[in-house]
């Protein structure tokens, strides 16, 4: 049975569109009965700042409306950061939010966030200390960690790559992570978050660290599938995506 799945995106992000996609058609090959088509909606957002992720937030209303239009079974809201950076919980608040927005349209729909799903993913392996990389200045990285923290959960080390320009994110090597994570102190972690940041390309390193690590790797892309099957009733398995999605938990 074909799904409707919604994206709310940064308007330059080109990522979201690649890797949620990509991993559930490794998934259609495994379980060719359940099918998926995928529709966006952008908000404007160049510039990772805080300055410029609060004003870009106040577009997702927007989004879920327009998404909501096309009936689809669930929309993801897939920016970790604009969710973060406004303080702990924020994104229950959000996706509240965004639901009420698509109930006064007349097309009641689930919403996730990749930020809720980071959260509750490392949660779903079982893990207290995680160690993270994300493409963020330092401080957008300290915020990220406070919210993670903020949620029981410890953040052993961190590395920032201090990438600024949102397109340059989307155009990072995701194989380059299986040499970054290296540096990364995984010592005291349960688990690594090897991409906390929905536009950095991860997916293809994301097997690669775990074989090699021997600890659970995810990231907030693989994180947002597995809740976006578990909204849907499917079960979240996606081959060569990590323990998260393994079909093991």
């Amino acid at each position: 049975m074909n799904k409707r799945i919604g994206l709310i995106v940064p308007s330059s992000n080109t990522t979201m569109e690649t890797e949620i996609p990509m991993m559930l058609q490794w998934r259609m090959k495994e379980i060719p009965e359940d099918t998926f088509t995928f529709h966006s909606s952008r908000m404007r957002m160049m510039h990772v700042t805080k300055e410029e992720l609060k004003k870009m937030d106040v577009e997702s209303d927007r989004c879920a409306v327009e998404l909501s239009d096309a009936r689809c079974d669930v929309l993801a809201y897939a920016c970790l950061v604009a969710i973060m950076c406004q303080g702990p919980g924020y994104h229950m608040e959000s996706e509240q939010r965004l639901f009420n927005a698509t109930k006064q349209n007349g097309a009641p729909t689930p919403i996730i966030s990749s930020a809720g799903a980071l959260v509750d993913g490392i949660k779903t392996i079982g893990a207290k200390k995680v160690a993270i990389i994300t493409p963020y200045m330092k401080p957008l990285t300290k915020q990220v960690i406070d919210y993670i923290e903020s949620s029981e959960i410890e953040v052993t080390d961190s590395i920032s790559l201090e990438i600024a320009d949102n397109l340059e994110v989307g155009r990072q090597d995701p194989l380059r992570l299986v040499e970054i994570v290296k540096n990364l102190d995984t010592s005291e972690a349960d688990a690594v978050v090897l991409s906390a940041c929905v536009q950095m390309p991860s997916l293809q390193a994301i097997q690669k660290v775990e074989d090699a690590i021997g600890k659970p790797v995810l990231s907030a892309a693989v994180a947002t599938v597995y809740k976006i099957l578990q909204s849907l009733d499917l079960k979240p398995v996606v081959p060569n995506a990590g323990h998260l999605l393994s079909g093991k938990l």
